[in-house]
């Protein structure tokens, strides 16, 4: 299963959800079953790593976001993934506008029917619940199947 994580500038949220999740499915020996990736809408970041706060963030929890380089959401992602999972409402929005037609990708809000709130112009709390929000969704997605 090809599952794409995506937020706005795959700076913050995204980057710790492919993280959690690659390590999560490691961990619980089902790491082949799935493929996990993250994008962003827009390619301010492109290139850049996560944003040292989500770095820092993972880091505290075993996640290693080290050789991670951030990158915008191409065509080929939705023609390719089996689900794509945003971050927000406008993400969701954003990604249903911009997905190509005839492809088969399901495109939902990563929480079901809550939001991961975007922590870059917050605290450093802020960080605190989006890794709290990101292994709890990460185990819902790996015990879902």
């Amino acid at each position: 299963m090809r599952v794409l994580f995506v937020d706005a500038g795959n700076y913050c949220r995204s980057p710790a959800a492919e993280a959690v999740a690659k390590a999560l499915a490691a961990k619980a020996g089902v790491g082949a079953k799935y493929a996990f990736g993250s994008a962003g809408l827009k390619d301010k970041h492109a290139g850049d790593t996560a944003d040292p706060r989500t770095v820092e963030a993972c880091a505290k929890r075993g996640y290693d976001l080290g050789a991670f380089r951030c990158r915008e959401i191409t065509e080929a992602d939705f023609l390719q993934s089996d689900v794509i999972l945003a971050m927000d409402q406008e993400n969701l929005a954003q990604l249903r506008a911009r997905r190509p037609a005839g492809t088969k990708a399901r495109i939902e809000l990563f929480l079901g029917d809550a939001e991961v709130p975007d922590p870059y112009y917050g605290e450093a709390d802020g960080f605190t619940l989006m890794m709290d929000q990101i292994e709890a969704g990460a185990r819902r997605l790996l015990a879902a199947g």
